[in-house]
C-alpha cells in the first residue's frame, strides 16, 4: 500500500459551504433542520474525497450496527483510516458516523491466496439522535483483501465507549465489502 496521505481542495465557496453546514449541525440549525443539514455535509464531502483518492481508497458498504457505506483509506503497509455514514437500528434509530485508526497484522493468518490481516484500532462514534450520543469505538476484526482483484471483505466486533451525555457501554458489529480505486 502506499503511504500517500488523504488531502481535500475546497474552493472558496465549497469552504464558506462547509463551514455554514458545520454550523448549522452544531448549533441546531436556525434555517434547516439537523439531518438535512448532515446530508448535505456528506454530499460535499464525499465528492471531494473521491476527487482525491488513489488506488488505495476502498469504497462500499457495511451490514449490522450500523448498516453504513463504509470507506478505509491505507496510510501505509500496516495502517489505515476507517469510517462509516449510515443508520444505527439499535435502540432508537439514528444517524451513525464513525471513524477508525487501524493497524493490520498480516503474519497472525496465512492464506494461500490474497492476504487475511487481523485488525485493532481506536476510533470515535457520533450518533445523531435525541439524545445525541458522543463515544470512543475500539475496533477488532479481520479482512480478507483479494489477490486478483480491488475486493475487500471485513468481518468486525467493535466495543463502543459512550461519553456524553452519558456513560454507556455496547458492543456493535458487521460485516462488509469495499471496492478500491
Amino acid at each position: 500500500m502506499k503511504s500517500d496521505s488523504i488531502y481535500m481542495v475546497f474552493t472558496p465557496y465549497q469552504e464558506n459551504l462547509v463551514k455554514g453546514i458545520i454550523s448549522a449541525i452544531v448549533n441546531g440549525g436556525m434555517i434547516m433542520k439537523r439531518p438535512l443539514a448532515i446530508l448535505m455535509f456528506i454530499v460535499m464531502f464525499f465528492p471531494c474525497a473521491v476527487l482525491a483518492q488513489d488506488q488505495d481508497f476502498g469504497l462500499g458498504f457495511m451490514i449490522g450496527d450500523p448498516t453504513a457505506i463504509s470507506f478505509k483509506k491505507w496510510t501505509g503497509s500496516k495502517t489505515a483510516f476507517d469510517g462509516g455514514v449510515g443508520w444505527s437500528f439499535s435502540g432508537q434509530n439514528s444517524l451513525h458516523l464513525h471513524a477508525d485508526y487501524l493497524v493490520h497484522s498480516f503474519d497472525l493468518i496465512k492464506v494461500e491466496k490474497g492476504r487475511l490481516p487481523l485488525y485493532f484500532g481506536l476510533g470515535a462514534r457520533l450518533k445523531l439522535g435525541d439524545p445525541t450520543r458522543f463515544g470512543v469505538r475500539i475496533p477488532v476484526g479481520v479482512s480478507y483483501i483479494f489477490e486478483e482483484a480491488s475486493l475487500d471483505i471485513f468481518f468486525e466486533l467493535v466495543p463502543i465507549f459512550d461519553l456524553a451525555p452519558d456513560t454507556d457501554f455496547k458492543i456493535a458489529g458487521g460485516i462488509g465489502i469495499r471496492y478500491y480505486f
